[in-house]
């Protein structure tokens, strides 16, 4: 992962102002800095989404492709998640030193989504044990500047809001055999429910307090972090603990809390900026990830 180089005196500063709830650039313990998202930026996707958080920027895109559900689970779609840690986002990534945090973060979404509550993944299936959606959820890096894990999820939401997949009709002729028709109208099509989809609350440990959105500066100086996957009600779906250091039961306890007043905050602002950029329809000023 991105790392920065800081001195004693720089980690002493950052770490005497978080016990005073005074961080560098002026935010509070549990305030997350201005996010940045557009939907919509990438042409030839069912949905997408960029997100920008501070000097971390990502863009999302989901593909929705036919395919054969799963043995276990006959009547259900399925999510797949690939992530491209570009070599532009940090030298750290050239070669092939972005694979590990690529298959860390993918295994972590996997994670996320791996319950019923999170996505209908019912509505994904087109006829049981014979076909169904697979939503390719493609990640990319673009630049890592602290609080990876929190602005991956807040872009995985946003692409899987503005994801539209193609409705279908099964037909079946006097023999029994099954034809697909798919609909020539662009508007017909489903939309995926995303209010119950979490998003990672990142809880950094400096000194005795703990932190939300963290920096590249703060997070090294932060020994542990714990991951918290928090939806919009406040409820944890599942932790992760991240860092060389220890964490303490009342630590723990106490970033949880934090964690699910912050998560729903974030929610709620997410959730108002999704339906306001589609409320504007085509008149929407287009920026594009390249813009």
């Amino acid at each position: 992962m991105a790392s920065v180089a800081l001195s004693e005196a720089e980690k002493v500063y950052i770490v005497h102002g978080v016990q005073e709830d005074l961080r560098v650039d002026g935010r509070g313990c549990e305030d997350y800095r201005c996010v940045e998202v557009e939907t919509d930026v990438v042409s030839n996707t069912s949905g997408s989404a960029r997100v920008k958080l501070g000097h971390t920027d990502i863009l999302v895109g989901v593909k929705a492709e036919m395919g054969t559900p799963k043995l276990e689970k006959p009547n259900e779609g399925y999510l797949e998640f690939f992530v491209d840690c570009s070599a532009n986002a940090t030298p750290e990534f050239e070669g092939r030193g972005g694979d590990d945090l690529g298959t860390e973060i993918a295994n972590t979404l996997y994670r996320i989504f791996n319950n019923k509550s999170s996505i209908d993944l019912k509505s994904l299936c087109i006829s049981p044990r014979e076909h169904c959606w697979i939503l390719y959820v493609d990640v990319l890096l673009l630049e890592c500047g602290g609080n990876l894990f929190d602005t991956i999820c807040i872009a995985v939401k946003a692409a899987l809001f503005n994801t539209r997949i193609p409705r279908v009709r099964v037909l079946e002729d006097e023999e029994g055999s099954k034809d697909i028709e798919l609909s020539d109208d662009p508007y017909d099509c489903i939309r995926l429910s995303v209010e119950n989809v979490p998003c990672i609350v990142t809880l950094c440990k400096i000194g005795y307090r703990h932190v939300v959105d963290a920096t590249l500066q703060e997070e090294a100086c932060s020994l542990a972090s714990l991951l918290v996957s928090v939806t919009s009600k406040g409820v944890v779906t599942c932790m992760r603990k991240v860092g060389k250091g220890s964490l303490d039961p009342e630590s723990i306890f106490e970033m949880m809390e934090t964690g699910k007043r912050v998560g729903k905050v974030l929610h709620a602002s997410l959730q108002s900026v999704l339906h306001k950029e589609e409320s504007l329809g085509p008149k929407r000023q287009k920026v594009g990830f390249l813009g």
